[in-house]
């Protein structure tokens, strides 16, 4: 008996998908996450090329740290939390570089790279590193 197809990225893939430009500012960015129920959306640099994502985990440290005094310790202990929470713009708060996903791979590689970096989905780029589509773990599934 032949060997299953692999089933690929393209085949469960969410298009077109919900990104904002590296200017978007902050409530652009929840906005756009919070009107489609995401927990995080890729960043899109010149030509609609994938340069980060912003998640939910970026942008909480902003509401954390608001009206809070730290000590000297925990500034310097919680540095890059402190960073984002001063950030602006996507740009500022994005991870980077992204974790991405062609088209053509497998879920399982797709799957792998999740559980690899943490994440719950990942941006779908064709060749050119331009954003195709997002795929989840319950894409995955």
């Amino acid at each position: 008996m032949p060997a299953a197809a692999a089933h690929i990225v393209n085949d469960v893939m969410t298009a077109p998908a919900v990104a904002v430009g590296r200017d978007a500012r902050f409530k652009e960015i929840v906005r756009a996450m919070a009107e489609r129920h995401l927990s995080a959306v890729p960043v899109l640099g010149e030509e609609g090329r994938v340069v980060g994502v912003v998640s939910e985990a970026d942008l909480l440290p902003k509401e954390e740290f608001r009206g809070r005094r730290l000590s000297r310790s925990e500034r310097i202990l919680r540095r890059s939390e402190l960073a984002k929470a001063e950030g602006m713009t996507a740009g500022e708060v994005m991870n980077t570089p992204a974790v991405t996903v062609g088209r053509g791979d497998t879920l399982s590689q797709a799957a792998r790279l999740m559980a690899l970096h943490h994440v719950k989905r990942l941006p779908v780029v064709d060749d050119g590193d331009r954003l195709c589509g997002v795929v989840s773990r319950g894409g995955l599934l």
